[in-house]
Parts: structure tokens; sequence; C-alpha cells
């Protein structure tokens, strides 16, 4: 039986972009429902709304880290 293989930096963070993305297309489609019910809490969108800005803005921070610096 082979050990379990260690992930670097890089693969766990590729890995946790693709759980983010998945997270955040989640919550667009929750916010979208909402929306169009007409009916839904408004605190609850203005929540979702928000978590949805932050994991944008955690999205955009790896991507950075992933991406390299190119010297013009």
């Amino acid at each position: 039986m082979d050990p379990p293989q260690k992930l670097d930096h890089e693969q766990v963070l590729r890995v946790r972009l693709e759980v983010l993305r998945d997270e955040h297309r989640d919550l667009d489609e929750a916010i979208a429902a909402l929306e169009d019910r007409r009916s839904g809490d408004p605190l609850t969108l203005k929540r979702l709304k928000k978590k949805k800005l932050r994991l944008k803005d955690e999205i955009a921070r790896i991507e950075d880290e992933l991406t390299p610096d190119i010297i013009a």
C-alpha cells in the first residue's frame, strides 16, 4: 500500500481555488433564485452577496499568487 502523496503549495492553492469557484457559483445561483422569488429575506440576500464578494476577493488573491510576475 502506497503512502498518501503530499501536495505542494501550488497544488493546494489550485484545489482551494476550485472549491472557492464552486462555492461562488453556488452562491450566485442561490442569490438569483432568491431575487426571482421576490419573497426572499432582504437580510439573507445581503449576507449572501457579501459572502460572494469575500469569495471573489479570495479567488483573486489566490489567482494573483499563482500567476508569476513578469518583468517587462
